[in-house]
């Protein structure tokens, strides 16, 4: 059974974020990393870039998959892990800590509390 922490939002197409002010820090589901497997590399976007809600931000290659992660919501990318181009592997060991993927400064906070709750995305993921 896959970890689905407390105290943060989650999409339908499995990503994570987590409020810090204005700022969301956002990374994949531990139950979407376990559906991918050992992740290879990490598509980073580019600091600066526009986030659109929805829309593809970069992507993830595992051994037996690629997939596209999306945008949670509107704004701009501030930071990014670069932790991750030398160790993609941190996505799959600490999902929701280590392996976060990038830092939105968000333009609509509304847009975040349309996200799925905990028990919404336990609900989706089937856990």
């Amino acid at each position: 059974m896959s970890r689905i922490d407390e105290g943060i939002r989650y999409t339908e197409s499995h990503e994570w974020v987590k409020k810090n002010g204005d700022e969301y820090t956002m990374g994949i589901t531990d139950h979407a990393q376990h559906e991918m497997g050992e992740i290879v590399m990490v598509e980073l976007p580019a600091q600066g870039a526009q986030a659109v809600r929805g829309e593809a931000l970069g992507a993830i290659e595992a051994v037996k998959t690629a997939e596209d992660f999306y945008a949670p919501l509107d704004g701009k990318v501030v930071k990014v892990n670069g932790e991750l181009d030398g160790n993609p592997g941190l996505v799959n060991e600490d999902p929701y800590g280590e392996g976060w993927l990038a830092v939105i400064k968000g333009a609509d906070p509304a847009q975040y509390d349309e996200l799925l709750s905990p028990d919404q995305y336990r609900a989706l993921a089937g856990e």
